[in-house]
């Protein structure tokens, strides 16, 4: 049993859903990538999406593409991002997943990147723009390194399809939450269709599934608690660290709003 379906199981056991901040590393500035990573795992962090920037990043709205070209003007490569996880690796054991687009997995070449993922400590892989159709490789070098690949689901996917993302995904799917990129929006859909879309995939999926893309308040998260595995928080986290100085006033950004986010359900 891996470190994510270690937590699913104990989460199952304790009455509790996962909260899953997403962090572009060495954003706001140079240094902060492991000090907001040990303080969102401080925070209760339950699993961490840890992007890989990409200067194209399609599925991301303008806070994320902010924060990935601010990063690769602040040096981040994939060995940058490894070496990270690392670090961070010698303190905790909360489960890190890295986000990124399949072109620069291209470029520094699948199996290296499997490898050297599990290596570092990965335990498993978003690629937004890699479907499961076309994830024959990734996958199989996946399996290889004992990584874990989490497919999306969109709020248009016909029920086949699914099924069919529920099944290649190792342990867990991503529930997109709306029909467009990322970014913080004031409300989640009101009139009833993202719960219903939920509900649909809680029919469906016959492994656990979480939810992001627009979540920025506890709100939010506790509305797609009341039928998803897990929320994830991106841009409004994003956002708050936005103005730090130093790595340490972006971690202490990042775990006063990671805390936020906590209600008694998650403690």
């Amino acid at each position: 049993m891996n470190r994510i379906s270690q937590i699913f199981s104990r989460l199952r056991k304790e009455g509790r859903k996962a909260l899953i901040p997403y962090i572009t590393p060495e954003f706001p500035v140079r240094g902060a990538t492991v000090p907001v990573l040990r303080a969102a795992a401080d925070a209760g962090a339950d699993m961490i999406e840890l992007g890989i920037p990409f200067s194209d990043p399609i599925a991301d709205g303008a806070t994320i593409q902010h924060s990935s070209h601010v990063a690769l003007e602040n040096g981040v490569t994939i060995s940058a991002v490894l070496s990270a996880v690392k670090e961070f690796r010698r303190s905790s054991d909360v489960p890190v997943l890295l986000m990124g687009y399949i072109n620069p997995i291209l470029q520094f070449g699948i199996k290296k990147f499997a490898g050297s993922a599990k290596e570092a400590g990965v335990d498993g892989v978003i690629v937004p723009d890699l479907p499961p159709e076309e994830a024959g490789e990734l996958m199989g070098w996946s399996r290889e390194s004992g990584l874990s690949n989490v497919f999306m689901i969109a709020p248009t996917t016909r029920d086949d399809r699914i099924r069919l993302i529920d099944e290649a995904s190792t342990d867990f799917s991503y529930c997109v939450s709306l029909t467009g990129v990322t970014g913080a929006r004031a409300s989640l859909e009101s009139n009833g269709s993202l719960d219903a879309f939920l509900a649909r995939v809680r029919k469906i999926a016959k492994k656990p599934f979480v939810v992001g893309f627009g979540l920025s308040t506890r709100e939010h998260v506790e509305q797609v608690w009341r039928v998803a595995d897990g929320a994830v928080v991106g841009s409004a986290l994003i956002s708050r660290m936005a103005t730090a100085q130093t790595p340490e006033d972006a971690a202490k950004a990042a775990g006063e709003f990671i805390t936020s986010l906590r209600h008694t359900h998650g403690k």
